[in-house]
């Protein structure tokens, strides 16, 4: 009997509306003005992402000719043209959001952000000065010709103006100059004096392009455009071939940003003449030409300065300590009285620092060992790290450095804690190591004793302000024995072989378990729900695309069991589909923080089982990286967890759900007003239990 064809949604579209959901943020007047920008930021900051990462592939593929390819279900002909547009149109209503809505909003709270590049006449000294003293050692113009075509290199998402100029003594002859806006080494707006009670703010783009001239003496400036270049960031990391790994991954990082050009940002107001010029000199196609607004890289406008004394944003929520770990001297002796669960960022990160701090000088501690994949860039567990290895203590680490876009943060502490004596495990050949995982073996008694911390986000206190994640703190020997297990794999690379054929009982790595364990217990709901029994899934991700998974959930579907899933991100599963997901809804929520937590909780016949970690449902994490889910065997903490899920199902106020078509279907206004927001309610829950 031939498979059912199922039906799964497009992966970049499903993230284009993810970052549609984002922007929709921005106009939701119930939210803080300045957090409304920090949204458009986001929104811009996301979509420059997009087309550094996702589009080289896009254009890649789409540009094959042949019909049939292993990737064309995912990469159809027409899937380029659908993104470019689909782009446009948010683009356009980011612009109608910025103009209509939010500069009016600043207006009234007696701020100008000047937008038409209008500088008003009490201003303009001022901005002359400001040039001529802070911007114009910054300022590298060139004037485009064709002997320097192939030798000028725009850099990589860095705004330029393009100038038009007529040189003296030639008139009707027209040259063209860049101007490079040097906005990543000095700040993007500048403050000027009030005018009455208005607050005044201009972009440093308009600074310089009042004062052109002084850049080019002489000449007549006819016209000024901004443009922004975007290049590919995928690096291909050969790691099958020998040689150091950290080594490779220096000379990608020099070329990255040198790579092919994905989109030419331009202002829509660029002259005809002008575009088709840069498109020559530059060598881009057609599809690379991207029409924009006056002023790019957007995401600056999470930097705007708040000069009014106004309330503009959120409440701070100062994060709440737990219970749990203040009633002893030692953070091993909580532990060891009681497993315990961190919610963040609603409660205090200092109990990872003081983890790794206490590990560092506690004289019974004799081993740490820890999986790093996204590290801060003043990173106090990285210190504590150092300082275990100078206290005489055996400490490893392993360092993914292929984290996109950290790669140069990690291997700048790789070397840093290399230096100090710590065993660094370097990256695997064709994998990622995405797991969150700790481990310290402590002396006590004569006995040797493990504590365990293992996470669904990284060991980084800066993400841990504002990411919605979890962290987990155990001594049970079983859950400490396999990650000794799996770091014993991660030194020697021989697979462990404990128990026979099954490397890990309680731990699901991928690599190893990770997908039998997930379709064993989707399939004990589906035999449930055969037989008459409540079977119900939940699935909180970030991103949901692989397509056996995914299939598997339409199995259990079709067989009556109620799934629920949280995808912040991509989904490619297409929920509410007669005969194939009808008993499948997908949840979105976009709130103040970033929701980043994998959990996963099948009913069982009412003995429900509770499993969190590192992994999305993505082919990368599935098949290509080394992840751990952990189990939660505590009764008392899996009620926490089950409680903040539920809350987050309930949540008609921030979060809506996503149909077939990939729209975001908020709830009805009326039902919004009597819902709750889920981060609200799970910090007053969080608070309430401290």
């Amino acid at each position: 009997m031939a498979e059912k064809k199922y039906v799964f949604l497009n992966r970049d579209l499903s993230w284009l509306s993810f970052n549609y959901r984002v922007l929709l943020e921005a106009a939701d007047r119930s939210v803080p003005l300045y957090n409304r920008l920090s949204f458009l930021s986001i929104f811009s900051s996301n979509l420059d992402e997009f087309f550094r990462v996702r589009m080289p592939s896009i254009l890649a593929f789409t540009g094959i000719k042949a019909k049939k390819t292993a990737l064309r279900d995912e990469y159809p002909l027409t899937l380029a043209k659908e993104v470019q547009e689909t782009v446009q149109v948010h683009l356009e209503e980011f612009g109608r959001i910025l103009s209509k809505e939010i500069l009016p909003e600043l207006e009234k709270n007696s701020i100008h952000l000047c937008y038409d590049g209008k500088i008003k006449k009490e201003h303009k000294e001022r901005v002359r000065e400001y040039f001529l003293t802070q911007v114009l050692s910054f300022l590298q113009p060139v004037i485009l010709r064709k002997h320097n075509q192939n030798v000028f290199f725009l850099e990589n998402n860095v705004i330029y103006f393009l100038v038009e100029i007529e040189f003296n003594g030639q008139p009707g002859k027209t040259h063209y100059a860049l101007v490079n806006i040097p906005s990543g080494d000095m700040p993007r707006f500048l403050q000027l004096s009030p005018i009455g009670d208005v607050h005044h703010i201009v972009f440093l783009d308009d600074v310089i392009k009042a004062n052109l001239t002084e850049l080019f003496l002489g000449h007549v400036v006819k016209g000024a455009w901004s443009i922004k270049l975007t290049r590919n960031a995928e690096m291909e990391l050969q790691d099958e071939f020998a040689g150091d790994i950290a080594e490779k991954i220096e000379k990608q990082l020099e070329k990255r940003d040198a790579g092919s050009a994905t989109r030419l940002l331009f202002d829509k107001e660029l002259p005809d003449a002008a575009k088709d010029f840069l498109q020559r000199y530059l060598q881009l196609h057609n599809e690379e030409m991207v029409e924009g607004g006056r002023y790019h890289n957007l995401k600056d406008l999470g930097d705007l300065p708040n000069p009014s004394g106004k309330k503009l944003t959120y409440d701070k929520w100062p994060p709440i300590p737990h219970p749990g770990f203040n009633n002893h001297s030692s953070i091993f002796e909580s532990i060891s009285e009681s497993e315990k669960i961190l919610h963040l960022p609603y409660q205090s990160y200092n109990y990872v620092l003081r983890f790794f701090n206490e590990a560092a000088i506690d004289p019974a501690v004799k081993e740490v060992c820890v999986t790093l994949y996204r590290v801060a860039a003043n990173s106090h567990i990285v210190n504590a790290l150092i300082s275990a290895a100078k206290n005489g203590k055996k400490v490893v680490v392993f360092v993914e450095l292929k984290a996109r876009f950290d790669e140069a943060n990690n291997l700048k502490w790789s070397k840093k804690m290399k230096a100090a004596g710590v065993t660094i495990i370097n990256s695997i050949p064709d994998l990622k190591v995405h797991a969150k995982v700790a481990l310290v073996k402590r002396k006590e008694n004569n006995t040797w004793k493990n504590y365990s911390v293992m996470a669904t986000g990284n060991f980084n206190e800066t993400t841990g302000k504002f990411y919605g994640d979890h962290v987990f703190f155990s001594a049970d020997d079983r859950l400490s024995h396999e990650s000794a297990m799996l770091f014993d794999y991660l030194q020697s690379r021989k697979q462990p072989k404990e128990y026979g054929k099954i490397a890990f009982r309680h731990l699901l790595v991928s690599q190893f378990n990770i997908l039998s364990r997930f379709n064993k217990m989707i399939d004990r709901e589906i035999r449930n729900a055969k037989k008459g029994k409540e079977a119900r899934i939940i699935i909180k991700v970030n991103n949901l695309q692989e397509k056996k998974m995914i299939s598997k959930l339409y199995k259990a579907s079709i067989a009556g069991v109620k799934v629920d899933v949280i995808a912040r991100s991509i989904c490619c599963l297409a929920p509410g589909i007669e005969g194939q997901s009808e008993n499948i809804t997908v949840h979105r929520i976009v709130d103040r923080y970033l929701e980043h937590a994998r959990i996963f909780i099948f009913h069982n016949d009412g003995d429900s089982e509770y499993y969190m970690g590192s992994a999305d449902w993505m082919n990368r994490n599935l098949h290509n990286r080394i992840e751990v889910v952990f189990p939660l065997y505590n009764p008392s903490l899996n009620r926490e967890i089950d409680h903040i899920i539920q809350l987050q199902l309930a949540d008609h106020r921030k979060g809506c759900v996503l149909n077939a078509s990939l729209e975001n279907i908020f709830y009805p206004e009326k039902e919004k007003a009597a819902s709750i927001s889920s981060q609200q309610a799970t910090y007053e829950f969080v608070k309430a239990n401290a």
